[in-house]
């Protein structure tokens, strides 16, 4: 016979000859000589040193151990005293009971979406992170939720989390913010065969998010596509001439054309116009040209017209000083002072009016 000693916190499972028998609590127990005693700490998990259905016989000792099975479509949370301490994988579990308080929580993977009561300290743990999808939607947007190729519902602002299983998870989102789409660099022909580039801009939203992303498959494209078709449509009715004199009425136009089938895909237009008409390298030296010669005509016919009006003046002054012999001496007194100031020196010899010698040198130059 031989004693053994089992410390406060601890469990001894007996065997003897290698075979369980039983197990001792703490205090002094008598034991055989062959039997030996593997001591075992109730605060951590227990390892069965055989195999748990050889220990499960044992009533008692079953009463002491808390027996947790995780299949493989389930992860455990382990607390511990309340606080978490691990994630559980698939498996079996055994903890003592009594002097330290475990509780497991089990996560069933097959289930779709992640409960919303779940600790939010547990779905930052990178194990659990690991079997979720994770979705946000931002506030200005919205989304759809498909399931297995079926819409389930939309999805408001958020963050949404849902298990990595069989299920096809598919969020798709739509941005309901105003929109803005370029149009560059589009070559059209016009109705009289002249070649321009065209970059038209457009602002839209989407207001219907169901027929957005559910009903058009890239709405984006096909509304780009649309567009693009409008503006080659009404530049192509319209000569060189008249696009240029009307270009602001395109957008009048375009929306229009487009507004019907933008409202079949859910998208609104708000605004659109042209940014930019460029002519072609040729086409350009072409209207150059005929820039130049109009405004050298529109010159002509300014300096024309002051030709005349300065003509038909003079002729309305010569006939009033026909009719008027002070103005005419006014006018020739003017005429010679005008001529003075452009003569230096002045010299005059002989008898007579000072005048009258002035006026006839001038006029016997002239």
């Amino acid at each position: 016979m031989k004693l053994a000693r089992v410390n406060q916190g601890y469990i001894g499972l007996v065997f003897r000859n290698g075979d369980y028998r039983k197990f001792i609590e703490a205090g002094l127990h008598v034991l055989y000589f062959n039997e030996e005693v593997q001591l075992y700490n109730m605060s951590l998990v227990f390892n069965a040193p055989v195999l748990l259905e050889i220990l499960m016989k044992d009533a008692a000792l079953m009463e002491k151990l808390q027996i947790v099975e995780i299949n493989d479509s389930q992860l455990g949370i382990l607390y511990k005293n309340g606080l978490y301490q691990s994630v559980l994988k698939p498996g079996r579990y055994m903890y003592w009971k009594g002097l330290v308080t475990y509780q497991v929580t089990l996560l069933n993977l097959q289930e779709i979406e992640v409960s919303e009561t779940m600790d939010r300290k547990i779905l930052n743990v990178p194990e659990v992170r690991l079997q979720m999808h994770v979705y946000e939607v931002e506030p200005h947007e919205k989304a759809v939720l498909i399931i297995n190729d079926q819409f389930v519902k939309i999805l408001e602002s958020g963050i949404y989390r849902f298990w990595k299983n069989e299920n096809v998870i598919r969020v798709m989102k739509a941005d309901l913010r105003m929109q803005n789409m370029e149009i560059s660099g589009q070559e059209i022909l016009t109705q009289d065969k002249a070649v321009i580039r065209i970059n038209f801009n457009t602002q839209y939203k989407v207001t219907d998010i169901m027929k957005a992303l559910l009903e058009h498959k890239d709405y984006e494209k096909q509304l780009y596509v649309i567009i693009q078709l409008a503006i080659r449509t009404f530049v192509g009715n319209k000569t060189l001439d008249e696009l240029l004199e009307n270009k602001d009425n395109i957008s009048e136009s375009v929306l229009q054309n487009v507004k019907v089938m933008t409202e079949k895909m859910g998208v609104k237009i708000e605004n659109c116009g042209i940014k930019d008409v460029i002519l072609t390298g040729e086409m350009r030296d072409i209207m150059n040209r005929v820039l130049v010669a109009e405004k050298k005509a529109q010159a002509n016919i300014i300096t024309r017209r002051e030709e005349t009006a300065s003509t038909r003046s003079l002729l309305n002054t010569a006939k009033l000083m026909e009719e008027n012999t002070m103005l005419f001496k006014l006018k020739e007194m003017e005429f010679i002072e005008n001529i003075a100031d452009k003569v230096g020196n002045i010299s005059i010899s002989g008898q007579g009016n000072l005048l009258e010698q002035i006026k006839e040198a001038f006029t016997a130059k002239s």
